[in-house]
């Protein structure tokens, strides 16, 4: 059975074990009076975002998007955006709804969409009984930049956590239970999620139903899950993640993510994939802290045992190369177009290795500037030492309109991360309007 699955399953059987002698106790119950509020809500924001890119021409990224372009240092791009969301209430009864509508004109032309990021019905039968149909994101993890446990949500961007995700259909139950003693919460989350071709069919390739579920236990003051997914679409996986504030200022977090048979397919240097199975181990440590000056530190180690190894990369790196010097010398792009292909995978994520560190510091309103806040990102791949820093300015003095400014610049050798990326650098300028 392995080590960390029989750990698993005996933390599991105790938490079990805790919460049935407290689940006799005096329940814990708040006698309050409903507040008034609207039966319904709307909502959004509008947002302009220019931005220019300075290209890395000496890259692998570089030369598989430009390979039969004119060389450039720059290239600009303009970004719109609409996002709406809304919600009314009757009874036991809320229907929620979130979409994204956005507009790109750069280099290659002008193209627009619309997603519907969340739509759902919502039914609350009971106080402690919620019922949810439709698409809609969890939200899984404690982890920050990353969340190893979050088998059901889209990957969030580390450059821009914040940013809100499209779902994935599905059918929830969720049971909540307060206690009085050292178990204070206890809530149940079960998940039915379909997997066909006309449903969720970017999630997998198979047409099967799946089932996900998570336990929370708010226990000696600190926030813990236990998470199983398992079904056709994919191999079972099993999480664990937890959040403590250890002082008023100073929280500490972590996950950790078993994947049973897990497969990473990877390519050699001549372009011949290879593959390869194991059960994959992931984690992600963190802490958080508030200075009395308001000035706030995120740290995060994750280790990533599904990324690709220092030498799977450079193979991939070496076949991009390859493809470009077939280009040069007989103007056949077979290589290239098959290494297009492979970025658009795993090999395109964000942070495709497997170890990085993520700090962020960010100050509220220095030297009494009101409505400022200055930050600074470094997310670094352990591995080949290549990194990504990104500052940026925050200004929130006019009602209702955030203005930001943000710089995210790349370095590293030959053959690392963030060193063969198509861009050098980034600068954009946000202006989002809230209404």
């Amino acid at each position: 059975m392995g080590f960390y699955k029989l750990l698993f399953m005996s933390l599991t059987v105790l938490f079990g074990l805790l919460m049935s002698s407290v689940i006799f106790a005096e329940e814990y119950t708040i006698d309050s009076s409903e507040i008034d509020k609207k039966p319904y809500h709307l909502g959004g924001y509008a947002e302009l975002r220019p931005l220019t890119f300075g290209l890395n021409k000496d890259s692998a990224l570089y030369k598989l998007k430009f390979y039969n372009q004119k060389k450039h240092d720059n290239i600009y791009e303009f970004n719109g955006a609409l996002q709406l969301e809304g919600s009314l209430e009757y009874g036991m009864a809320r229907v929620y709804a979130r979409t994204n509508t956005t507009y790109q004109k750069g280099y290659l032309g002008e193209t627009q969409a619309t997603t519907l990021q969340e739509g759902y019905l919502s039914l609350k039968p009971a106080a402690s009984l919620k019922i949810d149909a439709g698409k809609k994101t969890l939200n899984w993890g404690k982890g920050y930049a990353w969340n190893p446990v979050a088998f059901l949500d889209r990957p969030k961007d580390p450059d821009d956590p914040e940013l809100s995700r499209e779902g994935y259909y599905m059918l929830t139950a969720d049971y909540v239970k307060s206690f009085q003693g050292p178990l204070k919460t206890f809530s149940l989350t079960t998940v039915l999620y379909p997997e066909y071709e006309y449903i969720n069919s970017t999630y997998a390739t198979s047409s099967r139903m799946n089932f996900a579920g998570k336990a929370y236990f708010l226990l000696y003051d600190t926030d813990i899950d236990f998470i199983l997914f398992t079904g056709g679409s994919k191999t079972t996986r099993y999480g664990f993640d937890f959040s403590r504030n250890i002082t008023t200022n100073l929280e500490v977090h972590g996950e950790f993510a078993w994947i049973d048979h897990f497969t990473r397919k990877f390519t050699d240097s001549s372009g011949n994939m290879l593959q390869t199975t194991y059960n994959a181990k992931s984690f992600l440590l963190g802490l958080r802290y508030l200075t009395e000056k308001e000035a706030t530190y995120i740290l995060e180690y994750y280790r990533n045992d599904t990324g690709f190894k220092t030498g799977e990369m450079k193979d991939y790196y070496a076949f991009i190369n390859r493809g470009y010097n077939s280009y040069l010398s007989s103007g056949s792009t077979m290589l290239l177009n098959k290494a297009a292909t492979l970025t658009t995978g795993s090999y395109g994520k964000p942070n495709p290795m497997r170890d990085y560190l993520y700090l962020r510091a960010s100050q509220k309103e220095p030297f009494d500037i009101l409505y400022f806040t200055p930050a600074i990102t470094f997310i670094t791949n352990i591995s080949d030492k290549s990194t990504s820093i990104s500052p940026e300015l925050v200004y929130t003095g006019i009602t209702n309109l955030e203005l930001r400014l943000k710089a995210i610049f790349l370095a590293g050798g030959r053959n690392s991360d963030f060193g063969e990326k198509q861009n050098a650098y980034k600068v954009e300028l946000r202006a989002r309007y809230y209404f």
